[in-house]
């Protein structure tokens, strides 16, 4: 069992791997990329889903990998799939994600992260799954993950693969009301983190 001080988990701080990176990073496609990444996923986290989807971000028919320790590896195709998920999560409260010890990877057609990453998780969804969990509680799923989020010439979102890689790492942490973060609140809290992206310049299509 994991010694979590949930009360030092702050969602303002979830990209900030990815930010570090950006102020570092010369080379104008993978900046732009690392800019994708960072307004894909706080976007996600404030629950404003639907902007992930715009032709600028991601095409049209993204396909997302998931492999979590578990729970069956599960595969999505296309928004008529992905956004489903999206927009339940929202809705739930299960938006909310925390990273911890992230390191960051930019090429030309993907960016890549490892993290022990934190995702706020109805006690029922983990029930369901076969956890030993509280229905009516909500709980912090953590775990060691990784990501490669491939991308098109037009630094466009090709889909997500995730895994879990490290049991060890796995854990359940129950929350009590006071801790919970809902959707609402993370929107607030990372309006000022959501910045637009530029527009697509042919000089980013890469060499």
């Amino acid at each position: 069992m994991a010694q979590v001080d949930v009360k030092q988990l702050d969602i303002t701080k979830t990209n900030i791997a990815v930010q570090e990176l950006i102020e570092v990073t010369d080379n104008p496609r993978h900046r732009y990329l690392l800019e994708a990444y960072d307004r894909h996923r706080n976007l996600e986290h404030a629950g404003r889903f639907q902007e992930i989807f715009s032709p600028e971000m991601t095409v049209e028919h993204p396909v997302y990998r998931f492999n979590m320790i578990g729970q069956p590896p599960m595969k999505l195709e296309g928004r008529e799939q992905v956004e489903p998920l999206y927009r339940l999560w929202a809705e739930t409260n299960q938006s909310i994600f925390y990273n911890e010890h992230e390191t960051v990877a930019v090429g030309d057609w993907m960016v890549v992260s490892t993290m022990v990453g934190y995702q706020q998780t109805l006690g029922s969804a983990l029930a369901a799954g076969g956890l030993e969990a509280e229905e009516d509680a909500m709980y912090l799923l953590r775990g060691r993950v990784a990501m490669i989020w491939p991308y098109d010439e037009r630094c466009r979102l090709l889909g997500e693969n995730v895994w879990e890689f490290d049991e060890s790492e796995h854990d359940l942490i129950k929350l009590e009301p006071e801790d919970v973060v809902t959707t609402e609140q993370a929107r607030e809290l990372l309006e000022p983190f959501i910045k637009p992206l530029p527009p697509f310049d042919e000089s980013l299509l890469p060499g």
